[in-house]
């Protein structure tokens, strides 16, 4: 008899598990803090940090870290911040531990997660997200309609006030499954990126599931009262259309999803629930537009970054600025007794308030210069036919370049999402294989 073969054990099994756990935890840490756990809300405010520290010191200990400028350079900024923070900044320690392990542990997890997991790997957290987004929308459907006292809407620690936040006509923001909306922005702008993925994969999925998950995407822009929401998928459509127009043979399934998306959205104007949450959608956004100067004041301001203002602003901060982790929730109730910016609300003003121009500049330009490096290599994939990176892109491009990474959830997707992106590099398992002699994307960017 045959001697059969052993199934092949993934060495970096337990290391994906690890990534695993990451993203869930992002998804329902606000539900635990809220719901299940809320004698424990403020220890699970950082319950992805353990996480990601084993995670990078795993790899390292293994020596799978990339030999890269840009991971280098950010954990010495990181080390010599904790210094100029106690000595010459604000001087509390714990503040600056806080403030340094965004650039010691989480960014570092970027690149573990482009080399740990594979293309397939990156496919599977897409199928998850899209299982995910169905309840999730039922979710904030319910919390949209429900008053700020019921469960549904029980605020972090099982506050009675409710978690949800000014919205338009009597209606709030709801959280879903965060402890803040500003989770619900952010899931649903990394679940778009996957949902038009899978129009142009569809035997990867299963059809049904990716119906109602598109559905649930196009229900939630009303229900979610956010403007953030509807701008993140407009955005992923635009690069949809861009890679598309590179290849006309995709033409045919655009305008089926074209087709599809106007279906869906008839079938919803026809629901009385869908109707008036547009209405308070409609009123949030207009008064929000008169406030901030309509699309180029949001743009300008919100998605765009700060650089400028940021830059102008430094010039009357110190050189080293007032030390890491004062610019987050943290460090300011830690600094302060008060949640408040006491450092600036954009993430570019943070850094330099918190470094210095000379030390915030350096990190500026290493989060650019990263995100360059990926929008290159996304573009060059679409001429192999896949559209992964490249609609990864669409929500990782200002996530990675300036997302907000003083607030947990922000950089919790900041981070899952910049580390997909360069998973998503990494193998060639498309219709048309890469040129020969590719090099790994790690090595790429040493």
């Amino acid at each position: 008899m045959p001697i059969s073969k052993k199934p092949k054990v993934d060495p970096n099994r337990i290391l994906k598990q690890g990534i695993w756990a990451y993203f869930l935890l992002l998804i329902f840490e606000g539900a635990l803090r809220k719901w299940f756990l809320q004698g424990l809300a403020t220890p699970l405010l950082i319950i992805r940090d353990p996480i990601a520290i084993w995670l990078v010191l795993k790899c390292w200990q293994r020596d799978l870290l990339p030999s890269s400028i840009y991971l280098i350079g950010m954990v010495i900024i990181g080390v010599i911040s904790i210094f100029t923070a106690v000595f010459l900044g604000h001087g509390n320690l714990f503040v600056a531990l806080f403030g340094a392990r965004i650039l010691l542990f989480h960014f570092p997890l970027i690149f573990v997660i482009g080399k740990i997991f594979t293309r397939e790997d990156v496919i599977n957290i897409g199928k998850a997200t899209l299982l995910i987004t169905i309840p999730m929308t039922i979710l904030i459907a319910m919390q949209f309609y429900s008053p700020q006292s019921a469960w549904v809407n029980r605020g972090v620690g099982g506050d009675m006030a409710g978690a949800g936040y000014s919205g338009a006509m009597g209606f709030f923001r709801p959280p879903a499954t965060f402890s803040f909306t500003t989770g619900t922005s952010s899931y649903y702008g990394f679940a778009a990126c996957f949902i038009f993925y899978f129009w142009f994969d569809l035997k990867r999925v299963n059809k049904l599931i990716l119906i109602a998950a598109t559905l649930a995407m196009f229900a939630a822009v009303p229900l979610s009262i956010s403007r953030t929401v509807l701008f993140q998928i407009g955005v992923t459509a635009i690069f949809t259309v861009l890679a598309v127009s590179r290849k006309p043979q995709y033409i045919g399934k655009l305008l089926i999803a074209v087709v599809g998306g106007i279906t869906i959205l008839a079938i919803l104007a026809q629901t009385s629930f869908f109707n008036q949450a547009t209405e308070a959608f409609t009123s949030r956004f207009t008064d929000a537009n008169g406030i901030e100067g309509g699309l180029k004041g949001t743009l300008g301001d919100r998605f765009l970054g700060g650089l400028v203002s940021a830059l102008s602003e430094s010039a009357n901060q110190p050189y080293f600025g007032y030390g890491t982790g004062m610019g987050t929730n943290v460090g300011s109730m830690l600094l302060s007794g008060n949640r408040k910016f006491l450092i600036s609300e954009g993430e570019w003003g943070r850094e330099l308030g918190e470094m210095g121009p000379l030390l915030g500049l350096f990190v500026i330009f290493l989060r650019i210069g990263l995100t360059v490096k990926i929008i290159l290599a996304s573009y060059r994939k679409l001429a192999v036919n896949d559209f992964l990176p490249w609609l990864l892109l669409s929500f990782g491009l200002l996530e990675l370049a300036q997302g907000n990474w003083a607030q947990p959830t922000y950089l919790g997707f900041s981070i899952m999402i910049s580390g997909l992106m360069l998973a998503s590099l990494n193998s060639n398992n498309v219709k048309k294989r890469v040129i020969p002699n590719k090099k790994n994307l790690n090595e790429a960017f040493a």
